[in-house]
């Protein structure tokens, strides 16, 4: 059985393009989540493999999200997902537990290239 990934993004297209790029890719989906909050709901009710985590959204941002799910579980494994121009951001989350970061729009061998990175360590 392939990986288990959460795909948290506000933009269900978003969602849908990450969800196609893993599932071709052999992985499952484990979840989605719209928002950070939902995110830390989401991830200590399906306990997924991955994360992938947008920083700006509603409700709870993927930063304070990602800082939560640390506390919640220390080994957990989260990319960061953001647009251009966000490289502040992407310094922050990654200081705040993030593994890796993809930026949008998405390039689904990059999308995978991260994944693979997290599961070999």
């Amino acid at each position: 059985m392939g990986k288990r990934i959460l795909i948290v993004d506000d933009a269900a297209f978003m969602r849908m393009i990450l969800k196609d790029i893993i599932t071709k890719a052999g992985y499952e989906l484990a979840g989605e989540a719209q928002n950070g909050q939902e995110a830390i709901d989401k991830y200590k009710e399906l306990k997924p493999d991955f994360v992938t985590m947008d920083i700006t959204m509603p409700v709870m941002d993927g930063i304070q999200a990602i800082k939560q799910i640390k506390t919640i579980d220390p080994n957990s494994k989260v990319i960061v997902c953001s647009a251009m121009g966000q490289q502040a951001m992407v310094i922050e989350a990654i200081q705040s537990g993030a593994r890796d970061f993809i930026v949008k729009p998405f390039q689904p061998n990059r999308v995978i290239e991260a994944i693979q990175k997290l599961e070999q360590g």
